[in-house]
């Protein structure tokens, strides 16, 4: 079998509801590589792969802070076929490609149907357990801001909307010493037909994860701005590492959110409840951050989309603000 002669499995490092990805070895390089396996048995899975698959695809050149991908390949029964290869695209093949995922073989429940996809290696885990495993740092902090910042401004810039960034789909590499950040994850995301602005499409359907859903996504009528938002959140939380448990799998995740009694209310629901609601930026310390970067969270978080900056926008803002940067010794 082709498939085993290229690349040896070492471990699974991560599973969700609709994927496992593991560690992997290129057998001819010894080179690490992360493989994602999704499952294509019904079509609602089908969708979440092929919408994954045209995200990473439609990149016609790389970002350093976007996740990588190296190759897909189409797995039906016993037969491994390559569909996808960073250095050869065929969209006409690709089509057919999807045609049959969708009309047949997701039907068939005695043929085992996958995508594998094959994508660069993070050795530092994700965001979330990368920085509540240290102490809080303004100058790292800063650092990944200006990278999820520029990631998001090249997705936009690309025509392709996330629409659900959270720190658990944000890798850590250490390849050039520093920690680089990767957007992952994209499963959920739309690649928008056309060349206009990413701010002009209209999305319907609400997806995403609760605690980081701007206000306009629970009503199911939001733009490309909802990253935006979603950023914010992420932010926020990881300038003042403000944390709340998963009621599903009790981790602890970095998210801000509205108290009410015992309940944690996530930000967006609650802006919908109460559009005049005032945020209380920063949350814990007024000494945490300056306010400049105040100002940024508080736009980047407005209940108004078209009150909020746009990925453009913020790509701008984060190079001025004064948080996290080394400060300039004088020169007597």
């Amino acid at each position: 079998m082709a498939t085993e002669a290229k690349y040896s499995i070492v471990r699974e490092v991560g599973r969700g509801s609709y994927g496992v990805v593991y560690e992997a070895i290129v057998n001819q390089t010894r080179s690490k590589v992360a493989v994602k396996r999704m499952h294509c048995n019904v079509p609602e899975n089908v969708e979440l792969a092929l919408q994954e698959f045209w995200a990473l695809q439609s990149i016609q050149r790389q970002h350093e802070n976007v996740i990588q991908l190296e190759e897909c390949i189409l797995q039906n029964g016993q037969v491994f076929q390559p569909i996808s290869h960073r250095y050869r695209k065929s969209d006409s093949h690709l089509l057919l490609i999807e045609t049959c995922l969708k009309g047949r073989r997701c039907m068939d429940p005695k043929s085992a149907c996958f995508l594998w996809f094959v994508m660069e290696f993070c050795d530092g885990g994700n965001m979330n357990e990368y920085l509540l495993s240290r102490s809080p740092d303004a100058q790292l902090n800063n650092s990944f801001m200006r990278q999820l910042s520029s990631a998001v401004a090249f997705l936009h810039r690309n025509q392709i909307v996330h629409r659900d960034l959270k720190s658990d789909n944000i890798l850590i590499s250490h390849r050039r010493g520093s920690p680089i950040v990767k957007v992952a994850d994209f499963g959920l995301s739309k690649v928008c037909q056309g060349k206009g602005n990413v701010n002009q499409h209209r999305f319907s359907s609400a997806c995403g994860s609760n605690f980081y859903m701007a206000p306009e996504v629970w009503e199911g009528h939001y733009t490309a701005k909802a990253d935006i938002f979603a950023l914010g959140i992420i932010f926020w939380a990881m300038v003042e590492r403000i944390t709340f448990r998963d009621g599903d799998t009790e981790k602890e995740l970095l998210g801000t959110y509205i108290c009410q009694g015992k309940d944690l209310i996530p930000l967006g629901e609650a802006l919908l409840e109460n559009p005049n609601m005032k945020l209380q930026i920063p949350l814990k310390n007024k000494k945490s951050m300056p306010d400049d970067l105040c100002k940024l969270l508080h736009d980047m978080l407005a209940f108004n989309p078209k009150e909020r900056l746009d990925a453009f926008q913020l790509e701008v803002r984060i190079r001025q603000i004064s948080y996290g940067k080394k400060r300039q010794r004088s020169v007597s």
